[in-house]
């Protein structure tokens, strides 16, 4: 998994690429089909670098689209098609133009971002994902086609835009106390109704562009369902303030949300993607995460002691072998006596035990959420595998059930509803910077 996660939000954890994946260098005893008299058309200086766009004066190269749409590639776990690729520069180039305007307005309101908290942070998403070496995820960044430098202008365009809207933005935002108290009062007569977490993918459009922009939408949603990082996606495409925690929109009800993204949630189950969806300026792709009810609480929020029992099958091992040996681990399994007799009769039939204390209920795979619900302390789900890695069982050692849920504090709600209202001017600034901006593309 790539490094396109925001710096500032929470992050995905990004491992280095498979080695054995990499790129070989191709031999020199290679055929290739040059002509003996090269006639070459045209000058190429490889030290010249075309800026792509000015903004205001700030040039954006190619070399910054590239870098830049490397980290997204790298995200993906599908093959960017060409005809795709040359849209995602364009949207990437988008973003840059975006991206350069917010630390341009930063400037000129005498906000300023200092490199020492740029790499401070970049070191932190090093951490994350690299276990402290950051010279590790500079070599990570060389490898994929990007760079360092281009993922800390990423940094510094999110530190600026969010400081930028902290003191023009935030300040000028109200939500009355009477509004927060009518806000409780509608969320305890909703008790027990569902709320969804959702991610949203946002782009702006106009009447003008609107053709272009749903057809760049529908070709990210291919590429989601294709295996693609919702995270990385939203944070590289949606126009969204949410973008910068991957465009998650945390738990909100549907009466919160527009209508016509109300609507399409309502249809949806966890794990579905849904888009594009035409709304107020725009087009959206969600997709859930989560539901839960309201003010009440979850049996999946439960905290989980297991052992997992599992029993590896040699290579080979023929099918009537493979079921002898199952069920010989289902016999043993089913006369262990409780969580203090699993390993010693484990260790009888060659089996291993790995336990684990901690384990969030909902954490774990949606087929054995239902199955460990229903369990005992002592008892265990049925056998789970295959031929090739095993079969393994998980035995319930303890549980704490989740305490009820009680209405939302009235600050943190507060919060939430300003926020809200901080995202919508947000754009509308976004799109003001936009509309005064003198941009020359090349």
């Amino acid at each position: 998994m790539a490094v396109v996660a925001s710096p500032i939000a929470a992050q995905t954890a990004a491992q280095p690429a498979d080695p054995a994946a990499q790129a070989t260098t191709p031999s020199i005893t290679g055929a290739l089909d040059i002509p003996a008299d090269v006639a070459i058309l045209g000058k190429n200086d490889p030290n010249s670098r075309k800026p792509t766009a000015v903004v205001n004066g700030q040039i954006v190269t190619g070399t910054d689209v590239d870098q830049r749409v490397a980290l997204i590639v790298a995200a993906s776990r599908s093959e960017i098609e060409p005809a795709e690729l040359q849209r995602l520069r364009m949207q990437v180039l988008r973003n840059l133009i975006d991206e350069s305007l917010q630390i341009q307005e930063a400037r000129a309101q005498q906000i300023e971002v200092s490199q020492a908290e740029v790499d401070q942070t970049y070191a932190r998403v090093a951490a994350q994902n690299f276990g402290q070496n950051v010279e590790a995820m500079d070599a990570y960044l060389t490898r994929i086609g990007s760079s360092s430098n281009s993922l800390k202008r990423q940094i510094l365009g999110e530190l600026s835009w969010q400081r930028l809207l902290r003191r023009n933005v935030a300040p000028f935002v109200n939500v009355s106390a009477e509004e927060v108290n009518e806000m409780l009062q509608r969320l305890e007569a909703s008790r027990g109704t569902e709320e969804y977490r959702l991610g949203e993918i946002w782009l702006s459009a106009t009447p003008e562009n609107a053709a272009q922009v749903e057809a760049n939408i529908n070709q990210i949603i291919e590429q989601l369902r294709g295996g693609g990082s919702f995270l990385g996606y939203a944070r590289q495409y949606s126009q969204s303030s949410t973008a910068a925690a991957g465009g998650d929109l945390g738990f909100v009800r549907l009466e919160m949300l527009p209508s016509e993204l109300a609507v399409a949630a309502r249809q949806m189950q966890p794990g579905q993607l849904v888009g594009p969806i035409a709304n107020s300026g725009g087009y959206s792709i969600l997709y859930l995460i989560d539901k839960r009810a309201v003010l009440t609480s979850d049996a999946r929020d439960a905290v989980l002691s297991l052992k997992q029992i599992s029993l590896k099958f040699e290579p080979g091992i023929t099918e009537s072998q493979a079921q002898a040996k199952l069920a010989t681990f289902t016999t043993t399994v089913q006369a262990m006596k409780g969580c203090g007799d699993a390993d010693n009769r484990a260790q009888a039939i060659g089996a291993e035990v790995v336990s684990n204390d901690g384990i969030v209920l909902r954490s774990l795979p949606e087929q054995l959420q239902p199955l460990l619900m229903e369990l005992q302390v002592g008892q265990t789900t049925p056998p789970f595998g295959s031929a090739r890695d095993g079969v393994s069982v998980l035995m319930l050692c303890g549980r704490d059930d989740p305490q009820a849920t009680g209405a939302p504090d009235f600050d943190d709600l507060m919060s939430q509803l300003e926020d809200d209202r901080v995202n919508k001017r947000a754009q509308r600034y976004m799109r003001d910077l936009r509309n005064d901006a003198v941009i020359e593309y090349n």
